[in-house]
């Protein structure tokens, strides 16, 4: 038996679907008759194609910011919908993903990432001969890019950035609408699709999302460009996006922080994923994902009704210690 919430339409909602629609395009509303006018002189906008969330299904979650962002949860969308809406628009994103010898995240994302739209992964690898061949499905691609391979934290932190900046410069922004950037030691378990498309995009961790505030292992290193001595939520750097013109944004102004922390000769807690939560509390993301998009499998799951994405146990075993 399908226990998931339902979604319902109620004018309400209606109204807040098309108001997604403003927000996604990237247009603002004039009154309320506007929006009335905009869907029935749009019919490839109609109502069941809008970006719709009904919040309400989830009252035992929290599925929207303080500034109204979503947080997008499993029964808050309808996928369907959703997919339609970015197809009719033709929607596009590139993956990108700095493999070093796992390959399980590639075969893993064919099967559940953004399926029906068009997709490109931009492979960063140290070792391009060892990247397997995939068998990718209608309007998918990959490009695999040569990068040099660094042993410091801070070094491949910059790279990083550095490294996503440029390929969006150079040839993302000419083809592609969002970015989506992914650590490798993860794996698809199920749908992660349009639904998760937005202005800007961050992803709530999953050791942090119930905890209160004095427990998020910020930077509280005031020497530290990624200082922050409290914020709003603790963000996973394993997964973040947007449209192209805000992640060149958010890795250029990383890169610049962490480069400046070199020359200092200071470090970041948690190297790049200390800049991005500094990052994010400065320039609130639009659309935030819930832990189910990046979960680990030890916790306690009450809140989680699907698992979109597991984290390894390395990745864990290398970052989080939650019991001081």
């Amino acid at each position: 038996m399908d226990t998931r919430p339902r979604l319902s339409f109620t004018r309400k909602n209606l109204y807040l679907g098309v108001q997604c629609i403003y927000i996604e395009l990237g247009l603002m509303p004039v009154t309320n008759n506007h929006f009335i006018l905009f869907v029935s002189t749009n019919l490839i906008l109609t109502i069941t194609s809008a970006c719709y969330f009904h919040f309400r299904t989830r009252p035992d979650v929290l599925t929207n910011t303080p500034w109204n962002a979503p947080i997008i949860w499993e029964g808050v969308f309808d996928p369907y919908v959703s997919d339609q809406f970015h197809i009719r628009l033709n929607s596009s994103v590139a993956l990108t993903v700095f493999a070093v010898g796992r390959f399980t995240f590639l075969v893993s994302a064919e099967r559940h990432f953004m399926l029906g739209l068009r997709v490109t992964y931009y492979v960063f690898t140290d070792n391009p001969e060892k990247v397997p061949e995939l068998e990718l499905g209608p309007q998918r691609n990959m490009k695999v890019i040569e990068v040099a391979k660094y042993t410091r934290w801070q070094d491949i932190s910059m790279m990083r950035m550095r490294t996503i900046s440029v390929t969006i410069e150079s040839e993302i922004r000419h083809s592609f609408q969002y970015v989506f950037c992914f650590d490798v030691d993860q794996e698809f378990k199920g749908r992660f699709g349009s639904e998760a498309l937005g202005d800007s995009v961050a992803l709530l961790h999953a050791h942090y999302y119930n905890l209160p505030k004095h427990r998020f292992t910020y930077d509280r290193n005031p020497k530290s460009k990624a200082f922050m001595y409290t914020g709003d939520f603790y963000y996973h750097a394993a997964i973040f996006g947007g449209r192209w013109k805000n992640v060149k944004n958010l890795t250029d102004e990383c890169l610049e922080n962490i480069m400046e922390d070199k020359l200092n000769q200071v470090e970041a807690l948690w190297h790049d994923e200390s800049h991005l939560n500094k990052y994010f509390w400065l320039h609130k993301p639009t659309k935030l994902l819930s832990p189910e998009y990046c979960w680990d499998e030890t916790l306690p799951a009450k809140d989680i009704l699907i698992i979109r994405m597991l984290w390894s146990h390395q990745a864990i075993s290398n970052q989080i210690d939650i019991t001081v």
